[in-house]
């Protein structure tokens, strides 16, 4: 009695699950791919959070003045405003402290006014990767699983 409809529900539920993953860092804010995936359903998840440590992200000037209000780090801050923003964020760090900061972050949210501050910090293209360069292209779809 119930298959039909827990079955359509599963189905449902995995074709319209989809998360992507691009760099997204206060750098490279990428708003109009952020909302070109909200509408088809797809999570977007943040690539490279921290600018992989770029732009002194650690000591930004503006975003350690946002985090001085909220007794926060500069890449609690750089964090915080990806999530606000419905991004998935999994910052990568191999230090216990850092991973400690990197999940607190939930106990504060950025005014309208310090999104503003941080988007204006966006250069408005990748300082890692050029995705447009055809020779990395090829690099990263030969690339195999292992």
């Amino acid at each position: 009695y119930l298959w039909p409809i827990v079955r359509e529900i599963i189905k449902t539920a995995i074709e319209n699950e989809h998360v992507n993953q691009i760099e997204l860092h206060p750098f490279f804010s990428q708003y109009a791919a952020i909302e070109n995936m909200k509408g088809y359903g797809t999570v977007p998840q943040a690539w490279a959070p921290l600018a992989e440590g770029k732009h002194g992200i650690f000591t930004h000037p503006l975003l350690s003045a946002i985090g001085e209000k909220y007794g926060k780090t500069a890449a609690q801050v750089a964090l915080k405003w990806n999530a606000q923003r419905g991004v998935s964020i999994i910052p990568k760090s191999v230090h216990k402290e850092r991973m400690e900061q990197n999940i607190d972050i939930w106990d504060f949210s950025l005014t309208a006014e310090d999104m503003k501050q941080i988007d204006a910090l966006d250069i408005g293209h990748s300082e890692i990767i050029d995705h447009n360069n055809p020779e990395v292209v090829r690099y990263i779809l030969s690339a195999k699983s292992e």
